[in-house]
């Protein structure tokens, strides 16, 4: 590990020069890709000059204690400052361990999101309307913003399915652990007996990928136009500026009627199908190298039921980990961190356990 962080050090002082020369003044694109890498080693590197410092004074530490002789106030200050830098050292060994762990290179992407009602009808569609909710309160108390893509809703305010978009700095990071299958227990509006109904819905995280990086030959593509309409045929559009992209190859269809232009739809509908389209692609490399699809916790596949919301217990069951919360209102309302960073740190130490063995 040492050699590692030597290695990568130099690298950063590398570039701390380059970045310096005034010929990269001519060049703005090699130099933004230039600070992109120093960017992306700093927290290596302030942890790795703080692990040295704190090797350094447990040396200090040890000389000045086999110098200290009879002395037995310069030896309890040794002593003190021996157990302080080990203390520190054994940290920052740990934080370093995770910070040289394989990146995920999609983590720093802007994020899709497709929630879709799955069994228990009405139910199903008011319940993914309260993810929605919840995720867009998790992305504005984090300062990412969330654009609507398209939606099917219910006459009862649920919605069949919602495609929409976060950006920000870290979104995908965290947001991708929300793939799989969601359960809700809980007592409908409509029920007059008082029973708790179970009913499920899909959340799917996309990367968001540029057309740079996946390119769809425009032959592929069946586009068709037509009118929007809210829920129950409401607020009919007077111009067909709803989009239905179909891409022939995989007869995937992604429809987008959230803007009143075409051309904007026609966008969000594009942005949509890249990003299905890149999953796939990842899909079907990692399928071939026999690797866990991308670094999610549990298989991240769409059937594997992920997580619990009992409304009568007021409880949120996260299942890959085994852990529970008795705080749903809260965790409705978009305090998710409690969760999502006990599943990224279960997520670094099965990684740390297979780099280790």
């Amino acid at each position: 590990m040492l050699e590692k962080l030597e290695g990568l050090a130099d690298r950063y002082d590398e570039l701390e020069s380059l970045l310096a020369s005034p010929e990269l003044y001519d060049d703005p694109q090699r130099a933004a890709a230039l600070a992109k890498e120093q960017s992306g080693l700093q927290p290596i590197i302030t942890a790795y000059r703080q692990y040295r410092a704190a090797c350094a004074d447990e040396r200090d530490a040890q000389e000045l204690l086999a110098e200290a002789g009879g002395d037995a106030e310069l030896r309890a200050l040794a002593q003190e400052t021996l157990s302080a830098s080990r203390a520190q050292i054994e940290q920052l060994e740990g934080e370093l361990k995770i910070l040289l762990l394989p990146k995920d290179e999609n983590d720093s992407r802007n994020v899709i999101m497709e929630i879709r009602a799955g069994a228990g009808g009405e139910e199903a569609a008011l319940f993914a309307a309260s993810l929605y909710r919840m995720y867009t309160m998790y992305a504005d108390a984090r300062g990412w913003k969330t654009e609507r893509i398209g939606q099917s809703e219910t006459e009862l305010g649920g919605f069949k399915e919602i495609t929409f978009s976060i950006d920000g700095d870290g979104a995908f990071s965290r947001l991708k652990y929300e793939s799989g299958v969601h359960r809700v227990q809980r007592v409908p509006e409509t029920e007059s007996q008082g029973r708790v109904h179970t009913s499920t819905v899909t959340v799917a995280v996309l990367p968001e990928v540029d057309d740079v990086e996946l390119t769809i030959d425009p032959k592929d593509l069946k586009i068709d136009t037509f009118r929007s309409s809210g829920a129950g045929g409401q607020h009919i559009n007077k111009t067909s500026s709803a989009i239905r992209v179909t891409h022939l190859p995989t007869g995937m269809v992604v429809e987008c009627q959230d803007e009143r232009s075409q051309f904007k739809n026609r966008d969000k509908a594009l942005k949509v199908l890249r990003s299905r389209l890149f999953e796939i692609k990842q899909r079907e490399q990692d399928d071939a190298i026999a690797a866990e699809r991308r670094s999610q916790v549990g298989t991240g596949d769409r059937s594997e039921r992920i997580r619990t919301y009992n409304f009568p217990e007021n409880r949120v069951s996260e299942h890959r980990i085994k852990l529970t919360l008795y705080k749903l209102d809260s965790f409705l309302d978009g305090n998710m961190d409690e969760v999502l960073d006990a599943l990224i740190t279960t997520d670094q130490a099965e990684k740390l356990a297979k780099m280790e063995n």
